[in-house]
């Protein structure tokens, strides 16, 4: 019994140490992840975006939700941000994605910081208070585009 427990606590170790890059089989796979946890994102603050711009009414009740959402998603596109997968084509990264990595992950960190105060915010059910979250919010996502995102 000593040596399964051993045995599965081994492999849940090396499991769990195995590097982002290593989820992918290609790199054409970590791209298309990141795309589609950008496009949730995207898709999911565009909602709240709408309501704080006034082109939808206010609903507290779907901002919070949508809000909670892009907190949750907001880690996941990050692993699919692995060498060799920067482009010159529009959207794309830049080579300093990887270059200056350090700025990139606190570039990131910061959105997700902004998104869960984002998510707090929003369960105030303040329009006021949610404009003031999501454009803290957007000019994070909007600083880490002009940095390292290709136009």
């Amino acid at each position: 019994m000593q040596r399964l427990l051993l045995a599965f606590a081994t492999v849940a170790g090396l499991a769990t140490a195995l590097p982002a890059a290593a989820q992918f089989q290609k790199p054409e796979d970590a791209v298309k992840y990141r795309k589609a946890g950008m496009t949730m994102i995207g898709a999911h603050f565009g909602r709240i975006g709408a309501m704080a711009q006034g082109r939808v009414p206010f609903d507290g009740a779907a901002a919070a939700a949508n809000a909670e959402i892009v907190s949750h998603l907001s880690t996941l596109p990050f692993a699919g941000f692995v060498e060799g997968t920067a482009g010159t084509e529009k959207g794309t990264p830049k080579a300093n994605v990887w270059t200056e990595r350090a700025k990139f992950d606190a570039a990131a960190k910061k959105m997700q910081d902004e998104v869960a105060k984002l998510a707090l915010a929003a369960k105030a059910n303040n329009l006021d208070t949610l404009k003031t979250a999501f454009g803290s919010a957007a000019g994070t996502c909007k600083a880490c585009h002009d940095d390292f995102r290709n136009p």
